[in-house]
């Protein structure tokens, strides 16, 4: 998988807030140190079994902005921002592929494959050994983790079927 952007950042603020996330009972998902426009931005990303408000985030982001600014990680002007994954959530570890094993996902690869593929969408089987493993209509496809340069839950699809037209 891509590196993200501002990887000493991240993995300082990564360990500065996984133990207090873990201890107030949710998941760390990612941490992010991205430029947009002329602005950065430091984003936190949490999750939990059940749904996610921003009573949640507003919790870890009280309990870690403190512990951040304490550290100092980051030279330059930014914002701070603690917040869901969200629908669509970008797989960017393999922990996130055994997370969602079972549920629908779109990746893209850096390059094409022997078939010729660049997307594929399916079902994500299993996550080993730095592959995964994809139910797709053209049968099991097993992909490397390093060959992706993208990777997405597909969990809204469905969002709105139950709406009368």
């Amino acid at each position: 998988m891509a590196k993200g952007k501002g990887g000493n950042v991240v993995g300082m603020v990564e360990s500065i807030v996984r133990p207090v996330v873990e201890e107030l009972g949710y998941r760390l998902w990612d941490v992010r140190y991205e430029k947009e426009g002329p602005d950065w931005f430091l984003r936190v990303f949490i999750d939990k079994d059940g749904d996610m408000t921003t009573a949640d985030c507003e919790v870890v982001s009280r309990a870690v902005d403190p512990l951040i600014d304490e550290a100092d990680p980051i030279v330059e002007s930014y914002f701070f921002e603690v917040s869901s994954p969200g629908l669509g959530r970008r797989l960017t570890k393999p922990e996130h592929f055994v997370a969602v094993c079972g549920e629908k996902i779109n990746l893209r690869l850096y390059r094409a494959d022997a078939s010729g593929q660049k997307e594929y969408t399916g079902l994500l089987q299993r996550a080993e050994n730095d592959c995964i493993v994809l139910e797709t209509e053209q049968g099991e496809q097993t992909i490397a983790l390093a060959d992706l340069s993208f990777a997405k839950l597909c969990d809204y699809e469905d969002l709105f079927s139950n709406i009368e037209k």
